[in-house]
């Protein structure tokens, strides 16, 4: 019997891609921190799931370029920790500053970011014989049925938290 599912998620979703390319393999000593600075900040949120980390999961798009699809609360929590001196990703960002300022990374390593801010209506997922994985892993996983056979049927699934109601931040429902 094939098991369809799909994400369980109700009102807004906040999606961060982050990432880093290689732009100069001999540069290790400027790009390995890079790398290893987002695993120690995916620790860091994993050991503290207040900050709002709902879900991640890590991917590479070439041997040189590598990123995360992150899954948040909400964009206050993930704001929050982007901002908050007590948090890895400060002390890092400023290294990576200052490297900037410097000239010493121009050229070397590349860094990026997208956030997004969907709203309920705005997404859909359907997973075939999977267990829970991104979207489906940060906010629940659902039979199928219960939002739609159809795409336009799950774009159309309207949970109560989304359409002027902001989501509440709180802890998914499974």
């Amino acid at each position: 019997m094939v098991s369809r599912t799909t994400a369980d998620a109700r009102g807004e979703v906040v999606v961060l891609l982050i990432g880093m390319r290689v732009n100069r393999f001999p540069a290790v000593r400027l790009w390995l921190p890079v790398l290893l600075g987002m695993f120690r900040m995916l620790r860091e949120l994993e050991k503290d799931p207040a900050r709002g980390l709902l879900a991640k999961v890590l991917l590479t798009a070439s041997p040189r370029t590598y990123y995360v699809v992150q899954y948040w609360e909400s964009k206050e929590k993930l704001y929050a920790y982007a901002t908050a001196p007590d948090a890895f990703h400060h002390k890092a960002w400023a290294r990576l500053n200052r490297l900037e300022r410097a000239g010493k990374l121009r050229g070397q390593v590349g860094i990026w970011h997208e956030t997004y801010v969907v709203p309920e209506g705005s997404y859909e997922a359907v997973y075939g014989d999977m267990p829970a994985f991104g979207l489906a892993a940060a906010h629940g996983q659902v039979p199928l049925e219960r939002r739609g056979r159809y795409a336009r049927d799950r774009f159309a699934h309207r949970s109560g938290e989304g359409a002027g109601v902001q989501s509440s931040g709180g802890a998914p429902s499974r």
